[in-house]
């Protein structure tokens, strides 16, 4: 006998069926006189996260609003992430009325806006303004030629016809997707300081929970709580394991089992990274026979030079050493 009830699955599932977690998140795009407009939406998601030479966003929304007819439009739009402060919460559901016109609604916007960074780097480049009350802003560009929808043009307010694509453009009668190329990501210094600097709980902004519109006329969100870290418990993999991946790397550079028991707890998905910064400190300092101590120290000077060369993000690891180790 389940414990469960059954519920029916209907139009907006997400918030007439479930209780379903969600961010809340601004739309800046460009209208047509060349002015910004603002949208609040729920459904925007990292969709490209690894293993494309670009990194992407997705939104899902109506394909006769305001921000999917400017997207159609110019391509160009901004994410602006608010905080859970209800005063800024009131005022995006203010914003979200559907069929509401920018230059009706955008007046009585309380919200401050300042030019994108990209169009401050290049004036040619033409961007929707950023909110400068938000926390931290994806500004993206729309991949159109993806799944044919660069022929799909603004303009149609009362439904669009088909046939519709499958995961990009207008993907139904009333229905868009948008694959959004992350262009920048922006964040105010606080935070970026905890994003370089390693996260405590006390670094976590404070960002709304958003579970939609509801019984006809409320919009419901909840407040961040205090934020809890729960240990990821490491397994550490068997000498021979970590031999038979270390033996692949290089056919010049060995290394003893002594070196290798130091890295026991790296997880699977790392150990290449791991081992082949290695062999490349080893070359660099005329190591071709043994690697006897891979102590924390070498191993974080290599991850650094890996990270001048690529360019890449910081990412933190805790070993189950306890050693805190920086992964690239």
């Amino acid at each position: 006998m389940s414990s469960f009830e059954n519920l029916r699955i209907v139009d907006n599932f997400y918030q007439t069926s479930l209780f379903f977690p969600m961010p809340t998140v601004l739309i800046s795009t460009l209208c047509e006189d060349g002015t910004t407009n603002l949208g609040p939406y729920s459904l925007i998601q990292p969709y490209y996260v690894a293993g494309k030479d670009y990194y992407a966003m997705l939104l899902c929304c109506r394909n006769s609003s305001n921000t999917a007819q400017n997207i159609l439009r110019n391509g160009k739009c901004a994410l602006n992430f608010i905080s859970d402060d209800p005063k800024m919460f009131k005022e995006a559901v203010k914003l979200s009325w559907p069929g509401d016109k920018p230059e009706e609604k955008m007046p009585k916007c309380n919200f401050r806006l300042e030019k994108s960074m990209i169009e401050e780097e290049n004036p040619s480049d033409v961007r929707p303004m950023v909110m400068t009350d938000a926390i931290e802003v994806i500004e993206c560009t729309w991949v159109r030629e993806l799944d044919g929808a660069d022929k799909d043009m603004p303009g149609e307010l009362n439904g669009y016809e088909g046939p519709y694509h499958d995961f990009n453009g207008i993907t139904s009668k009333f229905g868009a997707h948008f694959i959004l190329k992350i262009d920048k990501i922006l964040m105010k210094k606080k935070y970026s300081d905890a994003i370089i600097n390693g996260v405590r709980a006390k670094d976590f902004p404070g960002l709304p929970v958003d579970y939609g519109y509801r019984d006809s006329k409320n919009f419901w969100f909840h407040r961040a709580r205090k934020m809890k870290a729960e240990l990821l418990q490491m397994r550490k993999a068997s000498l021979e394991s970590v031999r038979y991946a270390a033996d692949r790397v290089d056919d010049k550079i060995k290394f003893t089992d002594e070196a290798l028991m130091t890295i026991l707890g790296v997880p699977r998905v790392f150990l290449s990274v791991v081992l082949k910064g290695c062999v490349d400190w080893a070359k660099e300092n005329n190591v071709v026979v043994d690697i006897l101590v891979l102590n924390a120290s070498v191993q974080l000077n290599v991850q650094k030079k890996r990270i001048r060369k690529s360019n890449q993000k910081e990412r933190t690891l805790e070993y189950e050493s306890g050693i805190s180790r920086r992964l690239w």
